[in-house]
């Protein structure tokens, strides 16, 4: 259960940085608001995971998750530039957040 705290807190992170983006400085009044929900959420379900498991990897997976989720979701729905080498790099992100979730054991 708490991995999957975790797992939601990431993709949590995608949506506040993508709302962080679509404020444009906390000029836009919606993005700022959903950006703070956002954040809240991903930080209250990180806090609640780290009651049963290392810090460590549930950090690692916390960010790479929302790392990956993040740069995926500027290629498809921003504009961001498309490249073989972002791929191949986004996908050894997902990799390394794979392993470090079977190696992470709970208290």
């Amino acid at each position: 259960m708490a991995w999957l705290l975790v797992i939601v807190a990431g993709f949590l992170e995608t949506g506040f940085a993508v709302c962080l983006k679509l404020s444009h400085g906390f000029t836009r009044l919606w993005p700022t608001i959903t950006f703070a929900a956002f954040a809240l959420g991903s930080f209250g379900l990180l806090t609640l995971a780290l009651r049963k498991l290392d810090v460590g990897p549930a950090y690692a997976v916390w960010t790479g998750i929302g790392a990956a989720g993040t740069a995926i979701y500027g290629m498809i729905f921003l504009g961001d530039v498309v490249s073989t080498l972002k791929i191949v790099s986004i996908s050894l992100v997902i990799a390394g957040v794979i392993g470090l979730q079977l190696s992470g054991s709970a208290h």
